[in-house]
Protein backbone atom coordinates (compact mmCIF):
# COMPACT_ATOMS: atom_id res chain seq x y z
CA UNK A 1 0.00 0.00 0.00
CA UNK A 2 1.47 3.68 -0.99
CA UNK A 3 3.22 4.94 2.24
CA UNK A 4 3.92 1.92 4.07
CA UNK A 5 7.85 0.98 4.76
CA UNK A 6 8.85 -1.38 1.42
CA UNK A 7 9.74 -4.03 4.31
CA UNK A 8 6.43 -4.52 5.89
CA UNK A 9 4.14 -7.52 5.34
CA UNK A 10 0.63 -6.14 5.72
CA UNK A 11 -0.80 -9.00 6.33
CA UNK A 12 2.25 -10.24 9.20
CA UNK A 13 1.91 -6.75 10.90
CA UNK A 14 -2.02 -7.30 11.43
CA UNK A 15 -1.23 -10.51 13.05
CA UNK A 16 1.53 -10.08 14.93
CA UNK A 17 1.04 -6.33 16.20
CA UNK A 18 1.10 -5.19 19.98
CA UNK A 19 1.56 -2.49 21.82
CA UNK A 20 4.97 -3.38 23.21
CA UNK A 21 7.30 -5.84 22.64
CA UNK A 22 9.75 -6.54 25.23
CA UNK A 23 12.99 -8.56 24.95
CA UNK A 24 13.81 -11.30 27.38
CA UNK A 25 12.33 -12.57 30.16
CA UNK A 26 14.74 -11.73 33.56
CA UNK A 27 14.88 -9.57 35.99
CA UNK A 28 14.29 -6.71 33.72
CA UNK A 29 12.41 -8.46 30.86
CA UNK A 30 9.81 -9.43 33.63
CA UNK A 31 9.51 -6.04 35.06
CA UNK A 32 8.71 -3.81 31.87
CA UNK A 33 5.81 -6.87 31.28
CA UNK A 34 4.21 -6.69 34.43
CA UNK A 35 4.25 -2.75 34.65
CA UNK A 36 2.90 -2.45 30.56
CA UNK A 37 0.43 -5.11 31.23
CA UNK A 38 -0.74 -3.95 34.47
CA UNK A 39 -0.76 -0.43 32.88
CA UNK A 40 -3.26 -1.80 30.11
CA UNK A 41 -0.71 -2.44 26.84
CA UNK A 42 -1.00 -5.94 24.99
CA UNK A 43 2.89 -7.05 25.19
CA UNK A 44 4.58 -9.88 23.35
CA UNK A 45 7.17 -11.08 25.65
CA UNK A 46 10.30 -12.93 23.10
CA UNK A 47 12.60 -14.99 25.15
CA UNK A 48 14.86 -16.77 22.90
CA UNK A 49 15.00 -19.74 25.76
CA UNK A 50 12.80 -22.80 26.30
CA UNK A 51 9.67 -22.75 28.75
CA UNK A 52 10.38 -23.06 32.20
CA UNK A 53 6.84 -22.46 34.50
CA UNK A 54 7.07 -21.95 38.10
CA UNK A 55 6.40 -24.17 40.48
CA UNK A 56 7.66 -27.02 37.76
CA UNK A 57 11.41 -27.08 38.44
CA UNK A 58 12.69 -29.99 37.61
CA UNK A 59 15.13 -30.98 40.00
CA UNK A 60 14.28 -28.60 43.22
CA UNK A 61 12.98 -31.58 45.41
CA UNK A 62 15.60 -34.11 44.21
CA UNK A 63 17.70 -35.77 46.76
CA UNK A 64 21.55 -35.49 46.02
CA UNK A 65 21.70 -39.71 45.20
CA UNK A 66 19.12 -39.31 42.27
CA UNK A 67 21.67 -37.38 39.95
CA UNK A 68 24.05 -39.75 38.27
CA UNK A 69 27.29 -38.00 39.40
CA UNK A 70 26.33 -36.24 42.61
CA UNK A 71 26.23 -33.06 41.29
CA UNK A 72 29.58 -33.12 39.69
CA UNK A 73 30.33 -32.43 36.25
CA UNK A 74 31.01 -35.02 34.02
CA UNK A 75 33.24 -34.70 31.21
CA UNK A 76 30.83 -34.02 28.57
CA UNK A 77 28.83 -31.40 30.92
CA UNK A 78 32.52 -29.88 30.97
CA UNK A 79 32.56 -30.15 27.06
CA UNK A 80 29.29 -28.68 26.09
CA UNK A 81 29.23 -26.01 28.74
CA UNK A 82 32.81 -24.99 28.59
CA UNK A 83 31.88 -21.44 29.36
CA UNK A 84 29.36 -21.94 31.68
CA UNK A 85 31.10 -24.11 33.75
CA UNK A 86 33.88 -21.27 34.71
CA UNK A 87 31.05 -20.21 37.28
CA UNK A 88 30.62 -21.97 40.49
CA UNK A 89 26.61 -21.80 40.11
CA UNK A 90 26.66 -23.97 36.88
CA UNK A 91 26.20 -27.41 38.38
CA UNK A 92 24.55 -31.07 37.68
CA UNK A 93 21.29 -29.79 39.23
CA UNK A 94 20.52 -26.92 37.24
CA UNK A 95 22.82 -26.96 34.23
CA UNK A 96 19.60 -27.62 32.37
CA UNK A 97 18.94 -23.51 33.01
CA UNK A 98 22.20 -22.59 30.74
CA UNK A 99 22.73 -21.90 27.72
CA UNK A 100 25.25 -24.96 25.31
CA UNK A 101 28.12 -22.85 24.36
CA UNK A 102 28.99 -24.66 21.43
CA UNK A 103 25.16 -23.84 19.58
CA UNK A 104 26.11 -19.93 21.01
CA UNK A 105 30.02 -19.04 20.22
CA UNK A 106 31.25 -15.70 20.59
CA UNK A 107 34.85 -14.40 20.59
CA UNK A 108 37.42 -13.32 23.46
CA UNK A 109 39.74 -10.93 22.38
CA UNK A 110 40.19 -11.49 26.12
CA UNK A 111 38.90 -13.77 28.14
CA UNK A 112 35.28 -12.60 29.25
CA UNK A 113 33.07 -15.09 31.03
CA UNK A 114 29.58 -14.38 29.82
CA UNK A 115 27.22 -16.80 31.53
CA UNK A 116 24.06 -17.34 30.51
CA UNK A 117 20.51 -18.52 31.18
CA UNK A 118 18.51 -20.35 28.22
CA UNK A 119 15.02 -20.45 29.36
CA UNK A 120 11.91 -18.69 30.65
CA UNK A 121 13.18 -16.09 33.48
CA UNK A 122 16.82 -16.23 32.83
CA UNK A 123 19.22 -15.36 35.32
CA UNK A 124 16.13 -14.33 37.70
CA UNK A 125 16.22 -17.86 38.44
CA UNK A 126 20.31 -18.29 38.76
CA UNK A 127 20.60 -14.86 40.77
CA UNK A 128 22.19 -14.60 44.27
CA UNK A 129 19.22 -12.52 45.12
CA UNK A 130 21.63 -9.40 47.15
CA UNK A 131 19.06 -6.18 46.99
CA UNK A 132 20.65 -2.83 47.64
CA UNK A 133 19.90 0.26 47.19
CA UNK A 134 22.62 2.63 45.65
CA UNK A 135 23.02 6.34 46.57
CA UNK A 136 24.37 9.48 45.62
CA UNK A 137 27.98 8.22 46.42
CA UNK A 138 27.62 5.91 43.54
CA UNK A 139 24.88 8.27 41.33
CA UNK A 140 27.41 11.01 41.80
CA UNK A 141 30.73 9.49 41.17
CA UNK A 142 31.52 9.91 37.55
CA UNK A 143 31.24 13.52 37.87
CA UNK A 144 33.37 13.74 41.01
CA UNK A 145 35.68 11.60 39.67
CA UNK A 146 36.00 13.05 35.83
CA UNK A 147 35.14 9.22 34.65
CA UNK A 148 33.39 9.11 31.25
CA UNK A 149 29.75 11.02 31.99
CA UNK A 150 27.61 12.22 34.64
CA UNK A 151 24.41 10.23 35.48
CA UNK A 152 21.46 12.00 34.35
CA UNK A 153 19.28 11.03 37.66
CA UNK A 154 20.23 11.00 41.16
CA UNK A 155 18.94 8.73 44.56
CA UNK A 156 15.82 11.03 44.67
CA UNK A 157 14.70 10.22 41.15
CA UNK A 158 14.62 6.86 42.15
CA UNK A 159 13.81 6.38 45.92
CA UNK A 160 9.86 5.83 44.75
CA UNK A 161 10.95 3.27 42.46
CA UNK A 162 13.14 1.09 45.15
CA UNK A 163 10.48 1.40 47.85
CA UNK A 164 7.49 0.03 45.11
CA UNK A 165 10.15 -2.57 43.25
CA UNK A 166 11.25 -3.80 47.03
CA UNK A 167 6.91 -4.10 48.60
CA UNK A 168 6.36 -6.11 45.42
CA UNK A 169 9.69 -8.81 45.35
CA UNK A 170 9.73 -9.12 49.25
CA UNK A 171 13.32 -7.91 50.45
CA UNK A 172 14.43 -9.18 53.78
CA UNK A 173 16.89 -6.67 55.88
CA UNK A 174 17.80 -4.04 58.45
CA UNK A 175 17.20 -0.81 58.64
CA UNK A 176 20.71 -0.05 59.27
CA UNK A 177 20.65 3.56 59.40
CA UNK A 178 24.27 3.25 56.76
CA UNK A 179 24.06 6.81 54.70
CA UNK A 180 25.87 5.45 51.42
CA UNK A 181 23.40 2.41 51.66
CA UNK A 182 20.36 3.62 51.85
CA UNK A 183 17.12 1.49 54.19
CA UNK A 184 14.25 0.15 52.23
CA UNK A 185 11.02 -1.55 52.48
CA UNK A 186 12.03 -4.49 54.09
CA UNK A 187 10.82 -7.98 55.86
CA UNK A 188 12.66 -9.20 59.12
CA UNK A 189 15.88 -9.78 58.48
CA UNK A 190 17.87 -13.54 58.71
CA UNK A 191 19.85 -14.28 61.97
CA UNK A 192 23.53 -13.66 62.44
CA UNK A 193 24.90 -16.82 64.11
CA UNK A 194 26.49 -16.90 67.58
CA UNK A 195 30.14 -16.32 65.64
CA UNK A 196 28.83 -13.32 63.31
CA UNK A 197 27.67 -11.31 66.13
CA UNK A 198 30.60 -11.81 67.70
CA UNK A 199 32.52 -11.17 64.75
CA UNK A 200 30.43 -8.24 63.99
CA UNK A 201 31.16 -6.31 67.66
CA UNK A 202 34.98 -6.77 67.65
CA UNK A 203 35.20 -5.37 64.10
CA UNK A 204 32.67 -2.58 64.76
CA UNK A 205 34.61 -1.77 67.83
CA UNK A 206 37.85 -1.87 66.05
CA UNK A 207 37.05 0.15 62.93
CA UNK A 208 34.87 3.17 63.14
CA UNK A 209 34.29 3.13 59.44
CA UNK A 210 33.10 -0.44 59.21
CA UNK A 211 29.82 -1.99 59.66
CA UNK A 212 28.62 -5.51 59.91
CA UNK A 213 25.14 -5.88 58.56
CA UNK A 214 22.98 -8.84 57.64
CA UNK A 215 22.43 -9.49 54.03
CA UNK A 216 19.82 -7.87 52.47
CA UNK A 217 18.40 -10.26 50.00
CA UNK A 218 15.00 -10.99 47.56
CA UNK A 219 14.14 -14.20 50.28
CA UNK A 220 11.13 -14.15 51.81
CA UNK A 221 10.69 -14.11 55.73
CA UNK A 222 7.36 -13.75 55.57
CA UNK A 223 4.72 -15.11 53.10
CA UNK A 224 3.15 -12.63 50.31
CA UNK A 225 0.64 -13.18 47.66
CA UNK A 226 1.36 -16.25 45.65
CA UNK A 227 4.27 -17.29 47.78
CA UNK A 228 6.14 -18.77 50.43
CA UNK A 229 8.88 -18.19 53.26
CA UNK A 230 12.00 -19.59 52.35
CA UNK A 231 12.98 -22.80 53.84
CA UNK A 232 16.52 -22.38 53.88
CA UNK A 233 16.92 -25.29 52.16
CA UNK A 234 19.90 -23.67 50.04
CA UNK A 235 18.43 -25.28 46.65
CA UNK A 236 18.23 -21.45 45.26
CA UNK A 237 19.97 -22.74 41.88
CA UNK A 238 17.23 -24.92 40.92
CA UNK A 239 14.40 -22.73 40.94
CA UNK A 240 12.23 -22.50 43.85
CA UNK A 241 8.72 -24.76 44.20
CA UNK A 242 7.91 -21.92 46.95
CA UNK A 243 8.34 -18.99 44.77
CA UNK A 244 10.02 -17.56 48.36
CA UNK A 245 12.88 -15.87 46.24
CA UNK A 246 11.53 -13.54 43.63
CA UNK A 247 12.45 -14.41 39.87
CA UNK A 248 10.20 -13.77 36.68
CA UNK A 249 8.71 -16.71 36.80
CA UNK A 250 7.10 -16.73 40.29
CA UNK A 251 6.60 -12.96 40.73
CA UNK A 252 6.58 -10.93 37.76
CA UNK A 253 4.98 -13.15 35.02
CA UNK A 254 2.31 -14.57 36.77
CA UNK A 255 0.99 -10.52 37.57
CA UNK A 256 1.85 -9.98 33.80
CA UNK A 257 -0.09 -12.95 33.07
CA UNK A 258 -3.02 -12.13 35.41
CA UNK A 259 -4.23 -8.84 33.37
CA UNK A 260 -5.14 -11.04 30.30
CA UNK A 261 -2.39 -8.71 28.59
CA UNK A 262 0.55 -10.82 28.15
CA UNK A 263 2.09 -13.27 25.15
CA UNK A 264 5.16 -15.00 25.60
CA UNK A 265 7.28 -16.55 23.28
CA UNK A 266 9.92 -18.94 23.70
CA UNK A 267 12.55 -20.01 21.66
CA UNK A 268 12.40 -16.91 19.82
CA UNK A 269 15.48 -14.93 19.68
CA UNK A 270 15.80 -11.28 18.34
CA UNK A 271 18.11 -10.46 15.59
CA UNK A 272 17.37 -6.62 14.90
CA UNK A 273 14.69 -3.85 15.73
CA UNK A 274 13.09 -2.51 12.61
CA UNK A 275 13.71 1.07 12.10
CA UNK A 276 11.30 2.63 9.34
CA UNK A 277 13.44 5.15 7.91
CA UNK A 278 9.87 7.21 6.61
CA UNK A 279 8.43 7.33 10.07
CA UNK A 280 11.69 7.92 11.90
CA UNK A 281 10.99 5.48 14.53
CA UNK A 282 11.50 1.59 15.71
CA UNK A 283 8.65 -0.18 14.28
CA UNK A 284 8.71 -3.62 15.69
CA UNK A 285 11.56 -6.42 16.06
CA UNK A 286 12.86 -9.71 13.51
CA UNK A 287 13.46 -13.03 14.88
CA UNK A 288 14.98 -16.35 14.48
CA UNK A 289 12.55 -19.29 15.33
CA UNK A 290 15.33 -21.31 17.02
CA UNK A 291 13.23 -24.47 16.76
CA UNK A 292 12.53 -24.36 12.82
CA UNK A 293 14.73 -21.00 11.52
CA UNK A 294 12.13 -19.37 10.30
CA UNK A 295 12.44 -15.60 10.39
CA UNK A 296 9.61 -13.82 11.47
CA UNK A 297 8.66 -10.20 12.09
CA UNK A 298 6.49 -8.73 15.02
CA UNK A 299 5.42 -4.94 15.78
CA UNK A 300 4.88 -2.36 18.63
CA UNK A 301 4.64 1.02 19.53
CA UNK A 302 7.10 0.66 21.66
CA UNK A 303 10.32 -1.40 22.22
CA UNK A 304 11.66 -2.53 25.33
CA UNK A 305 14.86 -4.37 25.30
CA UNK A 306 15.70 -6.35 27.77
CA UNK A 307 17.53 -9.20 26.41
CA UNK A 308 21.02 -8.72 29.13
CA UNK A 309 23.86 -6.24 28.52
CA UNK A 310 26.25 -8.05 25.56
CA UNK A 311 22.67 -9.35 23.80
CA UNK A 312 21.01 -5.88 23.82
CA UNK A 313 24.50 -4.57 22.67
CA UNK A 314 24.33 -7.39 19.55
CA UNK A 315 20.82 -6.25 18.78
CA UNK A 316 21.65 -2.61 18.50
CA UNK A 317 25.13 -3.15 16.37
CA UNK A 318 23.17 -5.60 14.20
CA UNK A 319 20.37 -3.18 13.89
CA UNK A 320 21.79 -1.03 10.81
CA UNK A 321 19.82 1.17 8.62
CA UNK A 322 20.45 4.23 6.62
CA UNK A 323 20.03 6.76 9.14
CA UNK A 324 21.71 4.29 11.53
CA UNK A 325 24.74 2.40 9.89
CA UNK A 326 26.56 1.70 12.77
CA UNK A 327 23.69 0.14 14.97
CA UNK A 328 20.46 1.34 16.06
CA UNK A 329 20.92 4.98 18.11
CA UNK A 330 24.42 4.87 17.72
CA UNK A 331 24.74 8.56 16.53
CA UNK A 332 27.08 8.99 19.59
CA UNK A 333 29.34 6.14 18.80
CA UNK A 334 29.02 4.51 22.68
CA UNK A 335 26.71 1.51 21.74
CA UNK A 336 28.98 -1.53 22.82
CA UNK A 337 31.37 0.69 24.93
CA UNK A 338 31.92 0.93 28.45
CA UNK A 339 31.46 -2.76 29.56
CA UNK A 340 31.48 -3.35 33.07
CA UNK A 341 31.77 -5.83 35.75
CA UNK A 342 32.26 -6.52 39.25
CA UNK A 343 35.93 -8.28 40.30
CA UNK A 344 35.99 -10.65 42.98
CA UNK A 345 38.15 -13.81 43.49
CA UNK A 346 38.91 -13.22 46.89
CA UNK A 347 38.65 -16.25 49.63
CA UNK A 348 39.52 -15.34 53.05
CA UNK A 349 39.10 -17.73 56.35
CA UNK A 350 40.28 -18.36 59.51
CA UNK A 351 39.71 -20.84 62.49
CA UNK A 352 37.26 -19.38 65.30
CA UNK A 353 37.75 -20.94 69.07
CA UNK A 354 35.47 -21.16 71.76
CA UNK A 355 31.92 -21.46 70.42
CA UNK A 356 32.06 -25.41 70.49
CA UNK A 357 28.85 -25.51 71.71
CA UNK A 358 26.58 -23.72 69.80
CA UNK A 359 25.79 -24.33 65.66
CA UNK A 360 22.69 -22.81 63.54
CA UNK A 361 19.85 -23.63 61.78
CA UNK A 362 18.73 -24.42 58.30
CA UNK A 363 21.14 -23.19 55.27
CA UNK A 364 20.73 -19.53 55.50
CA UNK A 365 20.60 -17.91 52.10
CA UNK A 366 22.33 -14.81 52.45
CA UNK A 367 25.42 -13.79 53.98
CA UNK A 368 26.41 -10.82 56.07
CA UNK A 369 27.54 -7.88 54.73
CA UNK A 370 30.25 -5.11 54.95
CA UNK A 371 29.13 -2.14 53.43
CA UNK A 372 32.20 -0.73 51.43
CA UNK A 373 34.29 2.03 53.44
CA UNK A 374 36.98 3.30 51.07
CA UNK A 375 36.80 6.43 49.45
CA UNK A 376 33.81 7.61 51.54
CA UNK A 377 35.10 10.42 53.64
CA UNK A 378 38.60 10.13 52.72
CA UNK A 379 40.38 9.90 49.38
CA UNK A 380 42.70 6.74 49.05
CA UNK A 381 45.90 7.46 47.12
CA UNK A 382 45.74 3.87 45.46
CA UNK A 383 42.67 4.03 43.69
CA UNK A 384 39.25 5.56 43.36
CA UNK A 385 36.11 3.75 43.98
CA UNK A 386 35.53 0.78 46.55
CA UNK A 387 34.36 -2.95 47.33
CA UNK A 388 32.36 -4.59 50.20
CA UNK A 389 33.09 -7.80 51.73
CA UNK A 390 30.15 -10.68 52.48
CA UNK A 391 30.73 -13.27 54.50
CA UNK A 392 29.50 -16.28 56.97
CA UNK A 393 30.56 -18.51 60.09
CA UNK A 394 29.95 -22.05 59.86
CA UNK A 395 30.89 -25.26 61.27
CA UNK A 396 33.45 -27.71 58.89
CA UNK A 397 33.02 -31.18 58.78
CA UNK A 398 34.50 -32.94 61.70
CA UNK A 399 37.93 -34.25 60.67
CA UNK A 400 37.94 -38.24 61.39
CA UNK A 401 40.84 -40.45 60.89
CA UNK A 402 41.19 -42.98 57.96
CA UNK A 403 41.29 -46.13 59.95
CA UNK A 404 37.79 -45.18 61.08
CA UNK A 405 34.92 -47.29 58.68
CA UNK A 406 31.57 -48.25 58.83
CA UNK A 407 29.46 -47.69 61.97
CA UNK A 408 32.62 -45.24 63.48
CA UNK A 409 32.63 -43.63 59.95
CA UNK A 410 29.20 -42.29 60.04
CA UNK A 411 29.19 -41.80 63.51
CA UNK A 412 32.42 -39.58 63.20
CA UNK A 413 30.14 -37.55 60.22
CA UNK A 414 27.49 -36.65 62.72
CA UNK A 415 29.92 -34.79 65.19
CA UNK A 416 30.39 -30.91 63.44
CA UNK A 417 34.17 -29.43 62.93
CA UNK A 418 35.80 -26.22 63.85
CA UNK A 419 34.08 -23.14 63.21
CA UNK A 420 35.77 -20.45 60.56
CA UNK A 421 34.88 -17.43 59.36
CA UNK A 422 34.75 -16.62 55.83
CA UNK A 423 34.90 -13.71 53.65
CA UNK A 424 34.39 -12.98 49.98
CA UNK A 425 34.39 -9.01 48.66
CA UNK A 426 32.88 -7.38 45.09
CA UNK A 427 34.53 -4.50 44.04
CA UNK A 428 34.08 -1.73 41.57
CA UNK A 429 35.08 -1.38 37.81
CA UNK A 430 35.25 1.98 36.18
CA UNK A 431 33.25 2.55 32.80
CA UNK A 432 36.20 2.43 29.83
CA UNK A 433 35.21 2.86 26.31
CA UNK A 434 38.25 0.50 25.32
CA UNK A 435 36.26 -2.47 27.17
CA UNK A 436 33.54 -2.93 24.59
CA UNK A 437 31.23 -5.41 22.97
CA UNK A 438 31.81 -5.15 18.85
CA UNK A 439 30.32 -7.27 16.19
CA UNK A 440 32.89 -10.07 14.06
CA UNK A 441 30.89 -9.96 10.16
CA UNK A 442 33.04 -12.64 8.78
CA UNK A 443 32.40 -15.25 11.59
CA UNK A 444 28.88 -16.46 11.75
CA UNK A 445 26.79 -18.46 14.28
CA UNK A 446 24.39 -21.23 13.58
CA UNK A 447 21.93 -18.67 12.11
CA UNK A 448 23.88 -16.84 9.93
CA UNK A 449 24.58 -14.00 12.95
CA UNK A 450 27.70 -12.38 12.94
CA UNK A 451 29.35 -13.57 16.14
CA UNK A 452 30.04 -11.00 19.14
CA UNK A 453 33.69 -9.86 20.04
CA UNK A 454 34.12 -8.69 23.50
CA UNK A 455 37.59 -6.97 24.48
CA UNK A 456 37.18 -6.53 27.96
CA UNK A 457 39.87 -6.39 31.18
CA UNK A 458 39.88 -4.85 34.30
CA UNK A 459 42.85 -2.41 34.54
CA UNK A 460 45.41 -0.74 37.06
CA UNK A 461 42.80 0.78 39.23
CA UNK A 462 41.00 -2.37 39.66
CA UNK A 463 44.33 -4.24 40.38
CA UNK A 464 45.36 -1.92 42.95
CA UNK A 465 41.37 -2.00 44.72
CA UNK A 466 42.15 -5.84 44.36
CA UNK A 467 44.81 -6.04 46.10
CA UNK A 468 44.01 -4.03 49.16
CA UNK A 469 40.93 -6.81 49.27
CA UNK A 470 42.97 -9.17 50.25
CA UNK A 471 45.22 -7.05 52.49
CA UNK A 472 42.47 -5.98 54.36
CA UNK A 473 40.58 -8.73 54.64
CA UNK A 474 43.35 -10.90 56.45
CA UNK A 475 44.06 -7.34 58.96
CA UNK A 476 40.30 -7.36 59.76
CA UNK A 477 40.49 -11.55 60.88
CA UNK A 478 43.44 -10.58 62.87
CA UNK A 479 41.69 -7.61 64.74
CA UNK A 480 39.05 -9.84 65.46
CA UNK A 481 41.86 -12.45 67.13
CA UNK A 482 40.90 -15.17 65.09
CA UNK A 483 43.94 -17.86 63.72
CA UNK A 484 44.95 -20.15 60.98
CA UNK A 485 43.94 -17.37 58.51
CA UNK A 486 44.20 -17.98 54.90
CA UNK A 487 44.16 -15.60 52.00
CA UNK A 488 43.37 -16.69 48.49
CA UNK A 489 42.99 -13.27 46.22
CA UNK A 490 43.38 -14.35 42.51
CA UNK A 491 41.73 -11.66 40.72
CA UNK A 492 38.17 -13.23 38.27
CA UNK A 493 37.87 -12.33 35.06
CA UNK A 494 35.46 -9.72 33.82
CA UNK A 495 32.23 -11.07 33.40
CA UNK A 496 32.39 -13.95 36.14
CA UNK A 497 30.67 -11.85 39.02
CA UNK A 498 27.83 -12.07 36.37
CA UNK A 499 27.21 -8.16 36.48
CA UNK A 500 27.63 -7.12 33.33
CA UNK A 501 26.76 -3.16 32.53
CA UNK A 502 26.93 -0.71 30.20
CA UNK A 503 27.47 -0.94 26.37
CA UNK A 504 24.50 1.84 26.29
CA UNK A 505 24.65 4.52 28.92
CA UNK A 506 22.72 6.57 30.06
CA UNK A 507 23.54 10.70 30.21
CA UNK A 508 22.53 13.90 29.84
CA UNK A 509 24.03 14.21 26.20
CA UNK A 510 23.25 12.28 23.11
CA UNK A 511 26.51 13.25 21.38
CA UNK A 512 28.12 10.91 24.81
CA UNK A 513 25.34 8.58 25.71
CA UNK A 514 22.35 6.40 24.31
CA UNK A 515 19.74 6.79 26.81
CA UNK A 516 18.24 9.85 28.55
CA UNK A 517 17.01 9.82 32.47
CA UNK A 518 14.39 7.59 31.76
CA UNK A 519 15.98 4.48 29.74
CA UNK A 520 14.37 6.21 26.43
CA UNK A 521 17.23 5.96 23.32
CA UNK A 522 18.27 9.64 22.53
CA UNK A 523 17.89 9.05 18.88
CA UNK A 524 14.87 6.20 18.69
CA UNK A 525 12.21 7.57 21.49
CA UNK A 526 10.31 4.54 21.25
CA UNK A 527 12.94 2.08 22.56
CA UNK A 528 13.36 1.84 25.64
CA UNK A 529 16.55 -0.38 27.30
CA UNK A 530 16.23 -1.14 31.02
CA UNK A 531 18.97 -4.06 31.64
CA UNK A 532 22.41 -3.81 32.86
CA UNK A 533 23.27 -2.07 29.62
CA UNK A 534 21.90 1.30 30.51
CA UNK A 535 24.03 1.84 33.43
CA UNK A 536 26.83 4.60 33.61
CA UNK A 537 28.93 3.24 36.15
CA UNK A 538 28.87 -0.20 38.20
CA UNK A 539 29.13 0.76 41.36
CA UNK A 540 30.45 -2.29 43.77
CA UNK A 541 26.90 -2.33 44.93
CA UNK A 542 24.82 -5.34 43.01
CA UNK A 543 22.95 -3.78 40.52
CA UNK A 544 19.91 -6.16 40.06
CA UNK A 545 17.45 -3.92 42.52
CA UNK A 546 18.30 -0.77 40.75
CA UNK A 547 17.66 -2.43 37.66
CA UNK A 548 14.01 -3.03 38.88
CA UNK A 549 13.61 0.30 39.99
CA UNK A 550 14.59 1.85 36.63
CA UNK A 551 12.67 -0.29 34.63
CA UNK A 552 9.35 0.51 36.69
CA UNK A 553 9.86 4.18 36.44
CA UNK A 554 10.67 3.59 32.90
CA UNK A 555 7.45 1.62 32.35
CA UNK A 556 5.57 4.58 33.96
CA UNK A 557 6.92 7.41 31.92
CA UNK A 558 6.72 5.03 28.49
CA UNK A 559 2.86 4.51 28.86
CA UNK A 560 2.63 8.57 30.32
CA UNK A 561 4.52 9.30 26.92
CA UNK A 562 1.93 7.05 24.71
CA UNK A 563 -1.19 8.70 26.03
CA UNK A 564 0.23 12.37 25.46
CA UNK A 565 0.87 11.12 21.40
CA UNK A 566 4.69 11.55 22.03
CA UNK A 567 5.30 7.82 21.18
Amino acid sequence: MPGDSPHLNIKAKQQHSYDAIVVGSGISGGWAAKELCEKGLKVLMLERGSNVEHPSYPTATKDVWEFPHRLSLSPKDRQDYFIQSRHWSFREDNKHFYINDHDNPYEETKRFDWIRGDITGGRSLLWSRACYRWSDLDFEANLKDGIAVDWPIRYKDLAHWYDYAESFIGVSGNRDGIPHLPDGIFQPPFEMNKVERSFKQTIEAAYTDRKVIMGRTANLTQPVKGRGQCQARDLCHRGCPFGAYFSTNASTMPAAFATGNLTLRTNSLVNKVLYDEQLQKAVGVEIIDTVTNQVMEFYADIIFLNASTIATAFILLNSTSGRFPNGLGNGSGQVGKNLIDHHKGLSASAAVEGFEDSYYYGRRPTSIYIPRFRNILNRDDRFIRGYHYGGSAFRSRNQYTQTEIGAGYKEALTEPGEWRMSLYAFGECLPYETNHVSLQHDKKDKWGRPLVNIDCEFKENELKMHEDMGCTAKEMLEAAGLKDIRIQNNISFPGNANHEMGTARMGRDKKTSVLNAYNQMHEVPNVFITDGSCMTSGACVNPSLTYMALTARACDYAVNEMKKMNL
